[in-house]
């Protein structure tokens, strides 16, 4: 039963539309935002928060990875905004998979790879530590979320190291 109103509750998570300047949802992201640019994270703009939101989350992950979905970014208690600036910290960063808490930009070896910026709007602030993975973080939001949206950008090294 508690599967099945989980599931519901899913459904019921009004959608945020989550856009960027820098690309298009479904296409490249600009090197400017890789290990071979500037090494920042994009813009993004979010649409249809809800009123009663309180604060937003971001997880940046790519599932193009090897062995499991890679996390490059996690951030949570972000004040309510419809703007993230380009290499900007508004909210509390966890730790990502290359072990470090900030944004870590697309650096595959090679290939072509998914990048989803993945936009949670909750109904609360949330009280875990700065030193929270993914995990944690999805954890201690997952009674919180009123809505979600995220923008999927690609990503192909042009320079092999």
């Amino acid at each position: 039963m508690k599967q099945q109103l989980e599931a519901t509750r899913a459904i019921d998570y009004k959608q945020l539309k989550v856009a960027s300047s820098a690309f298009d949802g479904n296409n490249f992201i600009p090197a400017k935002y890789s290990c071979e640019g500037q090494d920042v994270n994009p813009p993004l703009t979010i649409e249809n928060i809800p009123e009663e939101a309180k604060s937003l989350a971001i997880i940046v992950d790519d599932p193009d990875a090897r062995a499991a979905s890679w996390v490059h970014w996690v951030m949570w208690n972000i004040p309510v905004t419809h703007h993230f600036k380009e290499n900007h910290v508004p909210g509390i960063q966890g730790i990502n998979d290359f072990g470090s808490q900030k944004y870590n930009s697309p650096c595959l070896p090679r290939g072509t790879h998914h990048y989803y910026f993945k936009i949670y709007a909750l109904n609360s602030l949330l009280d875990i530590p700065e030193s929270s993975s993914k995990l944690q973080l999805e954890t201690a939001m997952s009674d919180h979320i009123i809505a979600f949206g995220e923008i999927i950008g690609f990503y192909t090294r042009r320079h092999n190291s």
